[in-house]
């Protein structure tokens, strides 16, 4: 099994995918292109959403160990105007790429602060918001480019880090599963494997070799980019191969656990 990423490698890709971002809004002929990947968004509000979460993540890590964000990033987001002129809205997008990483790289990959997911599987530390950064980056990347006509595959290296930081970020909860024991195994073409188990106790997952004697109730199978943008609902279990019950991924998808 490959290694988490190192904390250099999750700034780089940071940039990198910023930067692929504004080159779709540079070429792209009118903001106010649609989004099919975020029903009622235009491009513009992409723009809006992934500057100002750079900015507001920014202003978390550097605040340090806390109960909750800042409350003047949660005001500034709120109030958050975008630049009209193109050339200003590109300098503001790579401006709030620039603070992100200036506050990353100041805290280092152990600086705490505060996150909106638990400590469970993912730490509450700035190597844990470059981590998931990178994740959201490139969604929003292949969102802007898929507004433009042009998806492209996610990154390998990236997407191979995005199937776990997703399990483990996104779906550890200590929250009931509200329904019959059982476990869903998402198996990456380039090697990797997972297993997301639910139950009375929550959802955890653990690394696996892909042949685990006790069979999940519903495996899913595809390139590691597949499986991430499946995680994040950008496309449907029906693009990929899914063994077992694919109705327990709609309940998988449903679940709303509390914490």
């Amino acid at each position: 099994m490959e290694e988490n990423l190192e904390f250099p490698d999750l700034l780089r890709l940071i940039d990198e995918r910023s930067t692929a971002f504004r080159a779709v809004v540079a070429a792209a002929p009118g903001l106010d292109a649609q989004v099919p990947t975020c029903p009622g968004w235009t491009l513009s509000d992409l723009v809006k959403h992934l500057g100002g979460g750079d900015r507001f993540w920014a202003a978390i890590v550097g605040a340090g160990p806390a109960d909750g964000p800042p409350a003047e990033a949660v005001a500034a987001r709120a109030a958050l105007e975008l630049p009209q002129e193109r050339e200003a809205l590109l300098a503001w997008l790579a401006e709030s790429t620039q603070l992100l990483l200036n506050a990353l790289r100041e805290a280092g990959p152990e600086g705490g602060c505060w996150t909106w997911w638990s400590a469970l599987q993912s730490p509450r530390t700035s190597g844990g918001v470059a981590r998931h950064r990178v994740q959201e980056t490139a969604v929003h990347t292949y969102d802007a480019q898929l507004a433009g006509g042009a998806p492209q595959p996610l990154p390998v290296e990236l997407a191979l880090d995005g199937v776990e930081e997703f399990l483990f970020t996104v779906c550890a909860t200590t929250s009931a599963w509200p329904h019959k024991p059982t476990a869903f195994d998402f198996h990456a073409a380039e090697g990797p494997s997972w297993r997301l188990t639910v139950d009375g106790d929550g959802a955890r997952t653990t690394r696996t070799t892909g042949e685990d004697p006790d069979a999940a109730g519903a495996a899913v199978h595809g390139t590691a980019g597949e499986l991430v943008l499946y995680l994040y609902d950008r496309i449907q279990a029906e693009s990929l191969h899914v063994d077992g019950d694919a109705g327990l991924l709609d309940l998988l998808r449903a679940w709303e656990p509390e914490g």
